[in-house]
């Protein structure tokens, strides 16, 4: 029961913190202020299945005898284990063989990691598996465990090395904005109850890093603003992540048909070289996707019609490619999308009411494309501030030269559209693609 309730928990943690990557980050960026040890208590007390006994969390409370103060309570409690001070010093291993590897400290960080103490490290979080309040401490004990590292904007410069796996314990592994470079050691393997890996903004490199599909609770995973490059694997989106971060590298080639494998509700994949299509499968993906960013890539072809199936998206990004074709009428049903971003483009046709209509919308920008028309709800919103410049609009200011638009770019693309319901149910809409598909299993 108590591992029913905390899966139940640690769902809905996840919602409130993954349901964009906008609030999530703005959650993250509370580590930089006065509440940021809070923030990482209860990410800890979350995730770590040694230290959530207690009571801390987000104001939800789950039966039993729940959460008090800031909190989501978990009831009942765990009987586990503790582990033998043999943990403290595996972790005093890995922290000093890393410390070793570090060439500049300039916010002097790591003249606070000397002694055994590795509770008292900055940076470094241990857990009391035994403590019936899974407090955060900074006392080692003989059932501590260090259970997090959130070195987030220490500006450290130097490399990760293969003695970090020997912190098997850890949930928890912030590096972002730092100067860190080479590549993930094979050894992370190894961190087996790693939830949260978040490398971004440093300089790291190589191909896509593996190592990360083969960490086997791993469910956020942030490499943006990083060197690395080559094609994505297709094992990706095969693996249960809630959140993949993989904007402003050089990743390059097609974006793998397994993508509508993803359970993930944030995919970021923006500002890399990724060409070819939207894979097909893109329209079969989990119902609960929230964001998907393509932006500022090389990709062609169509929007596919699968677009509408995500009811619940609140951010679709592809601006800055080169698709071609018309809208899907599909995409009536995101009826909770509020950035539409669909400029730089070469889309053509009537921008119609399936657009226009959307009732949650706060942005909507489709500059420069060939759209010849306009319905007259997109007219209203032509004159409420959004852009709809660069197109070939007839009677409506800042539109392309007339020479511009005598060719519409992919005037002979035919994009796959099964047809649909008529007037579109979007209830319909999710029964009548999949019968369509023999599986949501894609493979190359």
């Amino acid at each position: 029961m108590v591992n029913e309730q905390r899966a139940h928990l640690c769902l809905q943690c996840r919602n409130l913190i993954w349901t964009s990557s906008r609030a999530f980050h703005q959650c993250l960026e509370l580590q930089m202020e006065n509440t940021w040890i809070l923030t990482f208590h209860l990410l800890l007390l979350l995730l770590h299945p040694n230290a959530a006994k207690g009571a801390i969390g987000v104001g939800v409370g789950v039966g039993g005898r729940g959460g008090i103060g800031v909190g989501i309570g978990i009831g009942g409690s765990v009987n586990t284990p503790g582990p033998s001070g043999s943990n403290l010093k595996s972790a005093f291993t890995a922290l000093q063989a890393w410390k070793s590897a570090m060439t500049d400290d300039p916010l002097k960080i790591l003249d606070t990691w000397v002694g055994p103490n590795v509770c008292s490290y900055r940076g470094v979080f241990c857990a009391n598996s035994q403590d019936d309040n899974g407090i955060v401490t900074t006392a080692a004990t003989e059932s501590s465990i260090v259970a997090g590292i959130d070195l987030n904007h220490a500006n450290l410069q130097g490399t990760l090395v293969k003695d970090l796996s020997l912190l098997s314990d850890i949930t928890l592994f912030h590096l972002n904005s730092n100067r860190f470079s080479g590549s993930l050691p094979d050894t992370f393997r190894d961190l087996t109850s790693l939830q949260e890996l978040d490398l971004s903004n440093n300089q790291l490199s190589g191909p896509f890093p593996m190592v990360t599909l083969s960490m086997p609770s791993l469910i956020y995973l942030d490499l943006r603003f990083n060197n690395f490059s080559g094609q994505l694997p297709d094992q990706l989106f095969n693996k249960k992540l809630d959140a993949i971060f993989l904007n402003n590298n050089n990743f390059g080639g097609e974006i793998p048909d397994s993508l509508g494998n993803s359970p993930a509700s944030v995919i970021n994949l923006a500002n890399n070289k990724l060409s070819g299509s939207i894979p097909f499968s893109f329209g079969f993906m989990g119902s609960g996707l929230k964001e998907i960013l393509f932006l500022n890539n090389q990709l062609t072809g169509c929007i596919p019609q699968g677009v509408g199936i995500f009811t619940e998206m609140q951010v679709f990004d592809v601006s800055f490619n080169s698709l071609m074709g018309h809208l899907p009428d599909t995409m009536s049903c995101l009826q909770d999308i509020e950035v539409l971003n669909l400029a730089h483009n070469k889309l053509s046709g009537e921008l119609s009411d399936v657009v226009c209509s959307l009732r949650s919308l706060l942005n909507l920008t489709v500059a420069y494309n060939f759209f010849s028309g306009l319905s007259q709800e997109c007219s209203r919103l032509f004159s409420v501030g959004f852009d709809f410049s660069d197109n070939c609009i007839p009677g409506r200011d800042m539109q392309r030269p007339q020479p511009d638009c005598s060719i519409i770019p992919g005037g002979s693309l035919n994009c796959l559209r099964i047809p649909t319901p008529k007037p579109l149910v979007c209830a319909a809409l999710a029964a009548t693609l999949s019968k369509h598909t023999n599986s949501r299993s894609f493979s190359p």
